[in-house]
């Protein structure tokens, strides 16, 4: 158990960033606990870990997750070769198994919680952190010249509030909740869309395709959104592969927190010794 321990990382967030982060280091064989909250608020479903939640498992370009109901659930399925997804909210599960690695691929754009103490490496994505006061380390999110640089010492790049253009598309690519209430979605990820389209609907309102495109993703039918807040996601590009793979971006993040955890390892870093887990 303690070798398993001694690679064992909690990433906080099961978002497609965060599952672009667990993918990377699962193929480099650490053993991988996400937490994610019970009704998760993920776009791009078909790339998130975080899917599991609503059914069980999911697989992410041939890497299985599954749902944990506890913490000693969650590192059984680590320890097998799975990605544990666990209904946790405040990684309480960070006290429990007091892994080696935390990351932090929440993505609030703020820091929530998470503190240098939490593992002998903790590592931070994008803005709201600074490394070493909330993390070892810091892997830029913004598109651009710096995307998957790690830092140490500073800050990421401030948040911009626009999503990065994608096909010539910018802000306008992103599907947005017109009102209050829950979401009921009546189109599939992976669906060839043309402009005007309704796709779902919130409160008996419509959530429409601003253009032609494919719809990359579509939060979880059911799920309570909040007026403004992200629903949906249209490429321009239409091309269907890319809703049911990682994307360029999460690949990128997933990279330089591998290089983050290693660089940190090879200056002193060590995993803390086993520990009981209560089921």
């Amino acid at each position: 158990m303690a070798s398993v321990l001694e690679q064992l990382v909690i990433v906080k967030g099961g978002g497609d960033i965060a599952s672009g982060v667990a993918y990377r280091l699962h193929r480099c064989g650490f053993a991988i606990v996400v937490t994610e909250l019970p009704h998760p608020t993920v776009v791009r479903r078909s790339v998130a870990f975080a899917q599991a939640v609503f059914d069980g498992a999911i697989d992410v370009e041939g890497v299985r997750a599954r749902r944990a109901s506890s913490a000693a659930e969650a590192l059984a399925l680590a320890s097998s070769g799975e990605v544990a997804v666990l209904v946790d909210p405040w990684a309480h599960a960070v006290r429990q198994l007091r892994p080696a690695v935390v990351v932090d691929a929440i993505v609030a754009k703020r820091n929530t919680g998470t503190r240098p103490g939490d593992a002998p490496i903790v590592v931070a994505l994008g803005p709201g952190f600074h490394a070493p006061t909330d993390a070892h380390a810091v892997v830029e999110t913004n598109r651009g010249h710096r995307l998957g640089r790690v830092i140490v010492d500073g800050e990421a790049e401030p948040d911009t509030g626009v999503p990065a253009p994608v096909g010539g598309h910018g802000a306008e690519r992103v599907l947005r909740a017109p009102a209050d209430g829950l979401f009921i979605g009546i189109a599939e990820i992976g669906d060839q869309t043309s402009a005007g389209e309704v796709l779902g609907y919130v409160a008996g309102e419509p959530v429409t395709s601003p253009f032609a495109g494919c719809l990359r993703g579509l939060i979880q039918t059911g799920v309570a959104v909040r007026q403004g807040m992200k629903v949906g996601d249209i490429d321009p590009r239409a091309t269907r592969e890319h809703c049911f793979t990682i994307s360029d971006k999460a690949f990128a993040i997933g990279g330089g927190v591998l290089e983050a955890v290693l660089y940190l390892r090879g200056r002193g870093a060590r995993a803390v010794p086993a520990v009981q887990v209560a089921s």
